[in-house]
């Protein structure tokens, strides 16, 4: 399957799971706790409040290597937004890609998914874990603080 049936595919409408496409066109469904949405809609708030500049959005889909993967939130320079928002899914992924990792999700998934961000070409990949706490990571490895973002939260509070 390719990630425009699966956009235009009705039964896959208004599902309570997030979809993404493994590289053999499979559909992987994640389903998603309260708290999970709640860490997605908080990082989403703190980075719009933070950035003057560019698009936070959630759910964003990323071509990668493995199929389309949907980054919980992201944040997009304006020039890579103006090179991406006709897209079904992202050519190029966004500066900054955010999973929330929830029980569903292995540790080595979400290993996985940093990397894959990073090599299509994400500058940053945050993963905020099930207690709310960030950690930053670029091509180089983990970071003390985002060096996008260096005044966001370590960790996210109820």
């Amino acid at each position: 399957m390719r990630w425009e049936e699966v956009c235009e595919h009705k039964q896959l409408q208004d599902l309570p799971f997030k979809i993404e496409l493994n590289k053999w066109g499979q559909i992987v469904m994640s389903p998603v706790k309260i708290k999970h949405s709640f860490y997605q809609g908080r990082i989403q708030r703190l980075l719009e409040s933070l950035l003057n500049t560019g698009e936070v959005m959630p759910e964003c889909a990323i071509n990668t290597s493995d199929g389309v993967k949907v980054a919980d939130v992201v944040w997009c320079s304006e020039n890579r937004f103006d090179k991406i928002q006709d897209e079904v899914s992202a050519s190029i992924a966004p500066e900054i890609c955010i999973e929330v990792k929830s029980a569903g999700n292995s540790l080595d998934e979400i290993e996985f998914k940093k990397k894959l961000y990073l090599e299509a070409q994400a500058v940053e990949v945050w993963l905020c874990n099930e207690q709310g706490q960030i950690k930053f990571y670029n091509k180089q490895g983990e970071l003390a603080q985002s060096l996008l973002v260096p005044d966001f939260l370590k960790q996210i509070k109820r």
